[in-house]
């Protein structure tokens, strides 16, 4: 069944009216940040390889405004969301710093206000979302982002961070609050993304590349599998743990510096699995940066075929 996405203004509007309904007033700001979905270039980024995701029309947004309370209140809208959906705490300082807690959505947002690099104001705000909570697409980076974009809008910075500085802020919201040790590509894409391009990301040097995805012909089918996706309770870490192992063993500091052959040369002291997720990274990597040249020479054809021959190695 194809689901409707609800617009930017719709999911405003709907916040706008928790906000007036919960806290009494007329919110000043609303922001968003927007899901994203990876076209090919899976678990590299924390391989240092390159990726090639597309931000989502599917976007969180965040409505609120500045006070004076010296209280941070958040109301979430989602249902998905785990209870309370209501949260509130003291505006960080060195003496009493924001440690993570329950519920566990509203560590993605106390991970950012701890992570934000100025000071913080107190605020109301509530939050709305189009991005399904454990979709695979990446709810927590679009959330991160949102929040931090809210947290400039109320006390804007002179001068403002880069984006670069923006997305690793939320990237090590992520790590330190939530606990997940994602990579980089969530809020990089979130953060740069633009409308009708895939961005090429080398997450070692983090430069990023806009490739136009603008035929009007090449439609990007998102399918929701309905498994719920929750990177701090699945196989996650423990992908990155064996990679980070097979590296190791081949002498590397990452994956990214490794061959096939080097690969060969060290596969029996390589357990199966880890072999396998080696070969999978290594390949990957040649894969994605091929896709971003196939994407560029408008060769549709061989992108389709890169994509299958990813899903296959995985």
């Amino acid at each position: 069944m194809v689901s409707r996405v609800e617009s930017v203004e719709e999911l405003v509007s709907r916040a706008v009216d928790t906000f007036r309904q919960r806290y009494g007033q007329t919110p000043t700001t609303a922001v968003c940040g927007p899901g994203r979905v990876n076209l090919i270039g899976e678990h590299t980024d924390y391989n240092e390889g390159f990726v090639f995701p597309m931000a989502l029309p599917m976007v969180t947004v965040v409505v609120g405004r500045k006070t004076d309370s010296g209280v941070c209140r958040v109301t979430t809208t989602s249902p998905d969301a785990d209870d309370p959906k209501e949260v509130e705490f003291p505006v960080p300082s060195s003496a009493d710093p924001l440690r993570p807690g329950t519920p566990a959505w509203a560590n993605y947002v106390k991970g950012v206000v701890a992570n934000f690099k100025d000071e913080v104001c107190s605020f109301d705000a509530v939050l709305a979302s189009s991005v399904p909570l454990g979709g695979g697409l990446s709810s927590s980076a679009s959330l991160e982002v949102a929040t931090y974009t809210f947290l400039e809008q109320l006390s804007p910075q002179n001068p403002p961070v880069t984006l670069k500085e923006k997305a690793l802020a939320c990237q090590k919201a992520e790590h330190q609050f939530p606990g997940m040790p994602c990579g980089i590509m969530d809020q990089f894409i979130s953060v740069m993304g633009r409308e009708g391009h895939a961005l090429l990301l080398d997450c070692r040097s983090m430069a990023a590349e806009l490739v136009p995805l603008d035929n009007p012909d090449v439609v990007v089918l998102v399918t929701n599998s309905n498994v719920r996706h929750e990177l701090t309770g699945s196989e996650y870490p423990t992908r990155r743990r064996q990679c980070e192992e097979a590296a190791r063993i081949l002498g590397k500091k990452s994956l990214r510096e490794a061959t096939m052959d080097d690969l060969e040369a060290h596969k029996a002291q390589l357990d199966p699995e880890v072999l396998c997720r080696a070969r999978h990274v290594i390949g990957e990597i040649r894969r994605t940066t091929e896709a971003a040249s196939a994407l560029q020479a408008r060769d549709y054809a061989k992108f389709g075929q890169l994509m299958v021959e990813s899903h296959n190695s995985l």
